[in-house]
């Protein structure tokens, strides 16, 4: 047999959102940093992103993390993030996965009871414990970059949803936030599709109306994601959220032909924006547990350990905890005549893309 391509992966969830980790097969790729080589990927190599994540390979909720070697002397490995229209600086369930990969196949040692090591995200060193029993991770918490909020209670003009009140904050991504009471909607799965619609239009809106950037690195703009917030559904969780992640191809001059997907898990990166947008108003204090509900009832459980600065915003340091799981382990191959050589999107499930006329 002769392949094109061979990549050995370790499949993941965190909480219900898949996390793929490619863990062979891909050399290492031009950069100083985990951001360059992160843009260099998207600039040089996208293929790989596009052939791990459609179909046939994958579908729209996937995730995919590619294992690299860290630029940075305190980190034990590096990590890109990729995701169906952008590669984030950051991502929680990404991260859970990540860790919890590294350490259960002994690619990074793992010590019982409590293992510590770095990560090197494009976003920059995430310092990360696990709880280890008997082989398995049995409990990742992160220390994520900091987070801010840049916008609070703004009002915007939605199509279709009039004028909606919104938080725009930054979790590792921008994220536009929004109560979906006032939206008559309710967080449960039997609403994801209205879900979806709602939030990407929010989204739209919100890149339009209220622009933002991270002030230490400009490159980063924009709100890439949108969250509909809503009280918790059982004692013992603090809130519940829905993340709404875009799937197809962005064209900001036609946001009615977006299709997007629910995040499966209560969000790690969205979690962090929600709680700092919170900390601003002042309704969640330093060292207060927020346990955060998604759709699917799965929690993250995040805390906000100190304040400090990002550039002009006042910011908080974030942490999260929560757990993935192994699902598979695979050798993804591309044989040379294959048709599909970056995979393919259909429209039923992926709506317009770049790759429909």
């Amino acid at each position: 047999m002769q392949f094109s391509r061979m990549i050995t992966a370790v499949d993941a969830h965190a909480c219900g959102e898949p996390g793929r980790v490619i863990t062979g097969g891909v050399a290492d790729v031009p950069g100083v940093s985990m951001f360059e080589k992160m843009t260099w990927l998207a600039s040089h190599q996208d293929g790989l992103r596009k052939l791990m994540l459609r179909e046939p390979r994958g579908y729209p909720v996937a995730n995919c993390n590619l294992i690299l070697p860290p630029t940075r002397p305190e980190a034990q490995a590096g990590y890109v993030i990729m995701e169906q229209v952008e590669y984030p600086p950051m991502s929680g369930t990404n991260t859970i996965c990540v860790a919890t990969v590294l350490l259960e196949t002994g690619m990074v040692p793992a010590e019982e009871p409590v293992t510590r090591l770095v990560l090197e995200s494009p976003a920059g060193l995430i310092e990360v414990t696990a709880e280890v029993s008997a082989g398995r991770v049995t409990k990742v918490t992160f220390r994520n970059v900091p987070a801010f909020a840049a916008h609070l209670d703004a009002p915007i003009e939605v199509k279709g949803l009039g004028t909606v009140k919104v938080d725009v904050a930054w979790g590792g991504m921008f994220y536009v936030i929004a109560d979906a009471e006032p939206l008559g909607l309710r967080l449960d799965p039997a609403e994801a599709r209205d879900i979806v619609r709602a939030g990407e239009m929010i989204k739209a809106a919100a890149r339009e109306q209220l622009p933002v950037a991270h002030p230490e690195n400009p490159s980063i703009r924009d709100v890439t994601i949108a969250e509909l917030t809503g009280p918790p559904s059982r004692p013992g969780v603090s809130g519940r959220n829905a993340v709404v992640v875009s799937t197809g191809a962005l064209d900001w001059n036609r946001p009615e032909s977006w299709t997007g997907a629910l995040d499966r898990s209560p969000c790690g990166t969205g979690t962090c924006a929600r709680m700092a947008a919170l900390h601003a108003k002042g309704k969640l204090a330093l060292g207060e547990d927020f346990v955060h509900e998604g759709i699917l009832g799965t929690t993250f459980t995040g805390r906000l350990v100190e304040e400090t600065r990002v550039g002009s915003y006042r910011a908080v340091v974030p942490t999260l905890s929560g757990r993935a799981w192994i699902t598979g382990f695979a050798q993804y191959v591309l044989e040379p005549d294959d048709p599909f050589p970056e995979g393919f999107t259909v429209g039923d499930i992926w709506g317009r893309t770049a790759d429909q006329p």
